[in-house]
């Protein structure tokens, strides 16, 4: 893995709905290779997990509210997916700003399931090529970016670059990408 001591990477949430595995096998590894981790989510405090979207799993604390979030302060962002937190994400105006923000920043973005989805709602996918879980596809092609099914994707088209992958069963790959692209 690469070394990403002095990283400061932020993982945004919503306070519901995270597809455990997304949040912390991410989490421990990056933050393994020594990068310092911030959990973001519209409301600082309480973050409920869940394994396969409806079983309830733990519960972790957000340290940042979205809208007091600043993408300066950050080398990268984690998007990570469960069907409800990326929804609920995608309806949040501080989250797609968070979003479009750190884009703008130039700040490499790994989003992995259904976090494409703040992707799409910023704007952001268009003349990019990257994958998600399969449902995404026609959301992703109808915002001008190109789908594909592989563990992960990495995209530099563009200000900043871009990791992508499709499940809970591609997340070594995904951490092994978003690490390099984080490095």
């Amino acid at each position: 893995m690469e070394d990403l001591n002095g990283k400061r990477i932020a993982v945004l949430l919503a306070n519901s709905g995270v597809e455990q595995a997304e949040l912390t096998t991410p989490w421990q590894a990056l933050g393994d290779a020594g990068a310092e981790m911030t959990l973001i989510a519209p409301e600082k405090g309480e973050v409920q997990a869940f394994d396969n979207d409806v079983e309830k799993a733990d519960t972790f604390r957000a340290d940042v509210a979205v809208a007091d979030a600043n993408a300066a302060d950050y080398d990268a962002l984690v998007l990570p997916g469960g069907t409800t937190n990326a929804d609920r994400l995608r309806m949040d105006s501080d989250a797609v700003a968070f979003v479009t923000a750190i884009a703008e920043a130039g700040t490499p973005i790994a989003s992995i399931c259904h976090g494409p989805w703040a992707l799409v709602e910023a704007g952001l996918v268009d003349g990019r090529t990257l994958t998600s879980f399969p449902s995404l596809q026609t959301d992703i092609r109808n915002a001008g970016g190109t789908w594909v099914d592989e563990e992960s994707v990495t995209c530099t088209a563009g200000n900043f670059t871009l990791v992508t992958s499709r499940n809970p069963g591609d997340l070594d790959p995904f951490v092994e990408a978003a690490a390099k692209a984080f490095a």
